[in-house]
């Protein structure tokens, strides 16, 4: 009952697909698998095993794309796993992108791209995995993302003004720091940069002209990395910070508009997709062909309809090119990969395999055979576990009811010289009985066989984002009353430019007693704050040169010293009253944290985990704060019946 790993299931699975390895890289085509939806995910886990390169596994919707990511991550835990997201805006709908889709497509094609650049090292093998619609999507061909791409070594001879020069040509934005990916900012011999495939920005350090290091940074602190994951590197790779390439000269096509992603037709008039990055050793798996065609087919009739819609309303021109891949080009493309359908039937419009192949090859599809149901009966479960045990099967059990499940079965379990299920903790979304090439039967139990439960909906994970420098004073207005840690109390005049030296910056100007004026320069205004009052009247303005705000300060000082000492106090008298520790999560409160629809965020797993262990402490520690039940109540969820 040791909790090995998911991925160590995936060894008879492997063995089944032997005899299919042979006639993939001799490129005949196959016929689908025809397996079922719950077992098309561990056959792709184990086709990551199997086959030197990267594998595509294209769905037909974003939610069941997301879905799949979720449970990857179970079966392949050590493995790079990336998702190629769709586009928020419809095709012919003149929105932006949002920013977490640009990343994780650049990020994706950029390690697609990596394939074919001689200095870069082969990347290690990964799944991705893609709805159609992102991949009907047209993006930057590939010729041109990789003939922009730029390496940079240690040791090199670079420019600056080259080196910027390129930058800006390949998307990226000039900024005072750099906090969000496709940004660079130049400080004397420092040049920070965030290509939009790397998770933390990077730090170039030039001695004269010449690249003395490489190291990341936190976006954050504009501190350097310490890890040891962040040690300085040999090498960087500078990719495109968007999905076009913007021509050097001549204005955008509407004036006053800037490039964007809705230009790519008209940028680079040759249709392209993820598809065209795919190296000669991918393998493309479908998750069900038929289904991906209609798919197609219906977004390529709501396009059509909103363009004549858009000409008929004079918001898109009439020879505007088609922003995706027709059906057919779809097709053309898969018919130059290898390409393995996992689902039931053959895609519309491609010819079947030769009925030689399909009755040589064995049907992998009737390996995996549906579970029994239990329909929350735990104790017929684990009575059902049993018989399986003293047969030999090898049982394995996926339950967010893990400990539950495992209590139940020491109570009843066979003889210690038989097999022993496996109990891990985790959401798949169903179960399967595998009957192995040796003769032998693996079973993989979910909560929806056992308790009849839905897979809990997955939920996007959040990118961080470092607080813009602006933020501290864009919601500031003139007029308003500010406060600087230095001077006091002042009326906040708005933003300046002023001259210093032949460098033109720009200043927070605030207005003090007597009409006196202070610049505060913009990378300084986190020490300017709004003045918050006990009252609407307005405050009085502290005068520069004074020592009245000194004197204000101290007062505020040895008043937060006192309040300091009396919660100190009363903190001491607590401590030594009699509190009261709330016992340790039992099984009724683990089945109901179980039980929730949804999947917890980090935040909100990091929060439950603090407010428990304040709420189990023993006297003295306890007892809990009422602001932390309060925080608990909003941020996790309620435990107080338990």
């Amino acid at each position: 009952m040791t909790a090995e790993p998911l991925s160590s299931l995936l060894q008879p699975i492997e063995q089944a697909l032997q005899p299919l390895l042979e006639p993939l890289r001799a490129g005949r085509p196959l016929p689908p698998l025809g397996l079922r939806r719950s077992a098309r995910l561990p056959v792709v886990a184990a086709w990551h095993g199997l086959w030197n390169g990267p594998l595509l596994l294209l769905t037909d919707r974003s939610d069941h794309a997301l879905g799949l990511m979720e449970e990857l991550a179970l079966w392949l835990p050590q493995a790079k796993r990336l998702f190629f997201p769709e586009p928020a805006p419809l095709f012919y709908e003149d929105a932006a992108w949002g920013e977490t889709t640009r990343r994780e497509r650049l990020a994706v094609l950029t390690h697609l791209a990596s394939y074919l650049i001689p200095t870069v090292p082969t990347p290690e093998p990964t799944v991705i995995v893609a709805p159609v619609r992102a991949v009907m999507t047209r993006t930057l061909p590939r010729r041109e993302f990789v003939k922009a791409s730029r390496m940079l070594h240690r040791g090199q001879t670079l420019s600056w003004d080259e080196l910027t020069r390129a930058l800006v040509a390949l998307g990226y934005e000039a900024a005072d720091l750099v906090i969000a990916p496709g940004q660079f900012a130049r400080r004397g011999g420092l040049l920070d940069l965030w290509p939009p495939a790397e998770a933390t920005p990077w730090r170039l350090e030039l001695f004269g002209e010449t690249l003395d290091t490489l190291r990341r940074f936190d976006p954050a602190t504009q501190r350097t990395l310490r890890a040891p994951t962040a040690f300085p590197a040999e090498r960087l790779l500078i990719t495109p910070a968007r999905e076009f390439l913007a021509p050097f000269e001549g204005a955008p096509p509407e004036e006053g508009e800037p490039y964007r992603e809705f230009l790519i037709p008209l940028l680079h008039p040759t249709p392209a997709s993820l598809l065209d990055y795919l190296p000669r050793q991918a393998l493309v798996l479908l998750d069900d062909g038929q289904t991906l065609t209609e798919t197609v087919s219906d977004i390529e009739t709501q396009a059509v309809a909103m363009r004549q819609e858009a000409v008929r309303e004079g918001t898109l021109p009439e020879d505007f090119p088609v922003p995706y891949l027709s059906l057919g080009e779809i097709q053309d493309a898969l018919s130059l990969r290898t390409t393995l359908d996992l689902g039931w039937g053959f895609t519309e419009g491609e010819n079947p395999p030769s009925t030689d192949l399909l009755l040589s090859l064995p049907s992998l599809g009737e390996r995996f055979t549906p579970l029994e149901r239990f329909g929350g009966q735990v104790k017929n479960f684990v009575t059902f576990l049993e018989e399986r045990c003293r047969a030999g099967e090898a049982v394995w059990v996926v339950s967010r009811q893990m400990a539950r499940l495992q209590a139940l079965w020491r109570e009843q379990r066979c003889a210690a010289n038989e097999t022993a299920p496996v109990f891990l903790e985790g959401s798949l979304a169903e179960g399967w009985r595998f009957h192995a090439p040796d003769g032998t039967m693996v079973s993989l139990f979910t909560d929806g066989e056992i308790f009849g439960w839905r897979r809990p909906e997955p939920r996007r994970r959040p990118q961080p984002h470092a607080e813009a420098p602006e933020a501290s004073y864009s919601d500031l207005h003139p007029g308003d009353y500010v406060v600087h840690v230095d001077y006091g109390i002042g009326r906040y005049v708005g933003l300046v430019q002023r001259t210093l030296e032949g460098v033109a910056r720009e200043y927070l100007c605030i207005e003090y007693a007597e009409s006196a004026q202070l610049f505060v320069p913009i990378h300084q205004a986190d020490r300017v704050s709004r003045y918050v009052g006990p009252d609407g009247r307005p405050p009085s303005l502290s005068r520069l040169g004074s020592s009245e705000w000194k004197t204000t300060k101290a007062y505020v000082k040895e008043a937060v010293q006192q309040v300091a000492e009396d919660l100190l106090e009363l903190y001491a008298r607590r401590s030594v009253a009699r509190g009261f520790a709330f016992s340790p999560d039992n099984e009724w409160q683990r089945e109901l944290e179980a039980s929730f629809p949804y999947l917890e965020t980090e935040d909100q797993k990091r929060v439950i985990a603090e407010v428990k262990q304040d709420m189990q402490a023993p006297p003295p520690d306890g007892p809990l704060d009422l602001w932390r039940c309060g925080l608990r109540q909003n941020r996790g969820r309620p435990a107080g019946g338990f």
